[in-house]
């Protein structure tokens, strides 16, 4: 079953509380979605630690209920 955006941005959400997230589905599928994430928890992190951070918060979803997530990652501008 393919996981919404709505539970993609929760989860996120539970992991990083402060978080800004946009979540878009690129095809209609509810297999590939595109998400900007926003977060002071990010700070002093490589991208790739962002990344990580946020495929954490899907609890193994990614790669199974969730096929493709194209993701940004970036902290507060303030």
């Amino acid at each position: 079953m393919a996981m919404s955006a709505s539970d993609i941005e929760r989860l996120i959400k539970e992991a990083l509380p402060d978080a800004l997230v946009d979540i878009r589905d690129l095809a209609g599928d509810g297999d590939h979605y595109a998400a900007n994430v926003i977060s002071a928890a990010f700070k002093g992190k490589t991208r790739v630690q962002q990344h990580q951070m946020v495929y954490n918060a899907l609890k193994g979803g990614m790669g199974n209920e969730l096929h493709a997530l194209a993701l940004q990652t970036s902290v507060p501008e303030n």
